[in-house]
């Protein structure tokens, strides 16, 4: 990649983990990347996940070999600094699919490497919410670190650094153990308020948008860029629930306080953490006509389809 060309884009591309957002990922860059004259796509796992003998782990190792991914063997935990920028040295573009399971101190950990390395152009694990918006203090302590990174890729010119908003992963929000959606009991728990809005994308939608990124010319850089499935209230995602399954849903609110205190309970909890900082309304929702996707007219998965697709045809009935 020539940095100086605009119209030069990632060739030699690193995406580090394979988990639910890296797989999407590397699928849509390597069906991108056979029009991309030269480009190559390569995967970091570690060794135990490669040599797995699970069924699952097995067939996302053959699917990535299947799609002429290279695999390189490596520990984003247990490795140095020093360690990785060796590694990252060798790519132009290094891409953070790895999520927060690698702990709160790794996003700066491979952010420090990335510079280090001084790789062309760097994708921070940053696929959520806006924390400039949010800001410091939130009751999610993640959100800062993450803004830890933030600060660090801005106050550098080496690296160019490209980071994707894409709101909460949409089945996340209808995880029993999030409380917001209940099945069961056919009833919506809103966050904040049924006012409170939350910006919603797939990680397919984002593995698609993600490789179109990517390979954009002329090149995104230092950038934020905006993606959403779908943004909605909590009252909204009431509605579409009845409508798509054909039953009523009972609607409740828990307020900003209500969840502050339960955090305060329990102060370690990652979901309480979660809801708290959620419930705040502030950078966890945006306008969809402001969006890469909408600009471009790239089609997303709406609630409603989500909904259609993952909870029709008694996927979603109370038994």
């Amino acid at each position: 990649m020539n940095q100086t060309d605009p119209n030069s884009t990632s060739q030699n591309i690193l995406v580090l983990g394979a988990g639910e957002l890296g797989i999407p990922v590397l699928r849509n860059l390597a069906k991108r990347a056979k029009a991309v004259n030269g480009a190559k796509i390569s995967v970091l796992l570690r060794a135990s996940a490669v040599e797995s003998s699970a069924p699952d782990k097995q067939q996302a190792i053959a699917e990535l070999k299947g799609l002429g991914i290279e695999i390189v063997i490596g520990d984003l935990v247990k490795s140095s600094i020093d360690e990785l920028a060796v590694v990252f040295a060798r790519y132009d573009t290094v891409i953070g699919c790895a999520g927060y399971a690698a702990g709160i101190d790794t996003p700066m950990k491979l952010a420090r490497a990335a510079l280090q390395a001084r790789i062309p152009r760097y994708f921070p694990w940053q696929f959520g919410v806006d924390f400039d918006v949010i800001g410091r203090g939130s009751p999610q302590d993640i959100f800062d670190a993450q803004l830890d990174v933030r600060e660090l890729l801005r106050s550098q010119h080496q690296t160019e650094w490209v980071i994707i908003s894409t709101g909460m992963f949409m089945s996340y929000l209808f995880e029993p153990e999030f409380g917001v959606v209940d099945l069961q009991n056919d009833a919506v728990h809103a966050i904040g308020s049924l006012d409170t809005a939350v910006t919603l994308t797939t990680p397919d939608d984002i593995g698609a948008l993600t490789a179109e990124i990517v390979f954009t010319t002329p090149r995104i850089r230092n950038e934020i860029v905006f993606l959403a499935g779908d943004t909605v209230t909590y009252g909204e995602v009431a509605d579409k629930l009845q409508a798509g399954l054909g039953r009523p849903f009972s609607r409740s609110e828990w307020s900003e306080q209500y969840l502050l205190d339960e955090l305060a309970r329990d102060p370690t909890n990652m979901m309480r953490k979660y809801r708290a900082a959620f419930a705040q309304g502030r950078g966890v929702a945006w306008d969809k006509r402001g969006t890469f996707n909408q600009q471009r007219g790239i089609p997303v998965t709406d609630v409603a389809s989500w909904i259609s697709a993952n909870l029709v045809s008694g996927r979603g009935n109370r038994s």
